[in-house]
């Protein structure tokens, strides 16, 4: 095994030159040095597997930055004796491919495999990614893509039938921890760190291994005997950005589990996750918009006032702007966390909207039509309409479903919240209608 420093079979693997940064000198060597990535990597680990057995397929490999992701494939290629060959979606365009194309056909003919590694892989637009197929499937190279974004909204259907798809997790704090310790044994002294500062780092880290490495670099040019506590060390190195893309996947996982931590009645990790979103750099508005509608889907007639309260809010945050605005949002988040919940008349509308595109153009039946002209008279607009006000209970019981159409119940309100008395009083009519069938 090549030691750090020293030159390996692959030139682009074991580059020599000094200096060189704390996360570049700690790049792993072999895979079983790679952290966090277990699940496939370990002995039983689709990649693992596929290692064992010397044939690689082509795959796509999604997870966060700085979780291994172009370290992986170059010690695939390494692992199975392929020529590795890297190329950024960023800086390459079509030319670039047909050189790399045309070198693996003629690198195939010698008697030895391609691995194509693109880095940011759905930064190609969709013509680009189709120009990989013929020779993903006719073995000229074997493609590994690495993407932060969700691939299935990335990528062409096409390019993902012919390749696999690796999730690797974002590095938990075990895994940072081992990054820790071998920083310090690299650099031969502890990192100048207490405890709670050294758990802040990981913190600060949010899953990125590369990050990590390079705040241990920040951390081990300190003069001195320094030891920084957690103060210290926030006023020392700057923190990371959170991992938050307002336009891509991130935006939507966040308010999912915004809204169903809402639906679920937990106001806490409600308040969490809007709290996310607003450090990720979400616009309050959307947000805002957001638990308007939850407002009207899931808590519904179960708390109308929770419809008010949402208004309310989101104009109370115009008027405000930032930051005060934001606290009239975590107030609603509260109040939503907490109302009863009923997706009844979400549910009711949706049956509606069905049963209306099934229906067609079935005319309302006669009786409740208005009649201004003689014409319509005569041929039975308005004729037997009960005016509701003038019977005893204010209510007629008459029908108002199309003729030829059974009468449907699409709203069923639940026994929580205010729609325990609108089911009450849907009920008492209901039976009125009932005895006045009889009558």
């Amino acid at each position: 095994m090549a030691k750090r420093g020293e030159s390996g079979g692959d030139a682009g693997l074991f580059e020599s030159a000094a200096p060189r940064p704390l996360a570049d000198r700690l790049r792993p060597r072999t895979l079983d040095e790679v952290v966090g990535q277990d699940h496939l990597l370990k002995p039983d680990g689709p990649l693992g597997r596929m290692v064992a057995a010397r044939r690689l397929a082509s795959m796509i490999l999604w997870g966060p930055p700085g979780c291994g992701k172009t370290t992986i494939a170059r010690l695939l290629a390494h692992s199975t004796d392929l020529h590795f060959e890297p190329l950024s979606a960023v800086f390459s365009g079509v030319a670039d491919l047909r050189k790399v194309f045309d070198a693996a056909r003629a690198r195939r003919v010698a008697g030895q495999g391609t691995l194509l590694f693109i880095d940011e892989i759905h930064r190609f637009n969709r013509s680009q990614q189709d120009g990989f197929l013929p020779f993903v499937e006719d073995g000229t190279v074997t493609l590994v893509g690495a993407t932060t974004e969700n691939p299935s909204f990335e990528l062409n259907a096409a390019l993902l039938s012919r390749a696999q798809v690796f999730v690797l997790n974002r590095l938990d704090d075990t895994a940072l921890e081992k990054l820790l310790s071998r920083a310090e044994a690299e650099m031969g002294r502890p990192l100048p760190l207490d405890a709670d500062a050294r758990a802040a780092v990981k913190a600060m880290a949010d899953g990125d291994g590369r990050f990590c490495l390079n705040l241990c670099e920040e951390l081990f040019a300190l003069p001195g005997e320094t030891v920084l506590d957690t103060n210290a060390l926030a006023a020392t190195i700057q923190r990371r950005a959170p991992l938050y893309d307002k336009a891509q996947e991130g935006h939507y996982n966040l308010i999912s589990a915004l809204h169903k931590s809402l639906r679920g009645s937990d106001t806490d990790a409600a308040l969490y996750w809007y709290s996310r979103m607003l450090d990720g750099g979400e616009d309050p508005r959307y947000i805002a918009r957001r638990l308007t509608r939850f407002a009207v889907e899931d808590v519904g007639l179960a708390d109308p006032n929770a419809l008010t309260q949402a208004i309310a809010a989101w104009e109370a945050y115009e008027r405000l702007g930032s930051p005060e605005g934001e606290l009239a949002l975590a107030q609603l988040v509260i109040y939503l966390g907490t109302a009863p919940k009923s997706n009844a008349g979400y549910t009711a509308y949706k049956a509606s909207v069905r049963a209306a595109k099934e229906t067609g153009s079935l005319m309302p039946p006669k009786h409740i039509l208005n009649a201004p002209t003689k014409l319509m008279k005569t041929i039975g607009y308005g004729k037997g309409y009960e005016y509701d006000h003038d019977t005893a209970e204010g209510f007629s019981g008459q029908n108002y479903f199309p003729e030829g159409m059974a009468r449907r119940e699409f709203y069923q309100p639940v026994e929580r919240g205010f729609e325990r008395d609108l089911r009450k009083r849907l009920d008492y009519w209901a039976k009125l209608r009932e005895r006045r069938g009889e009558e």
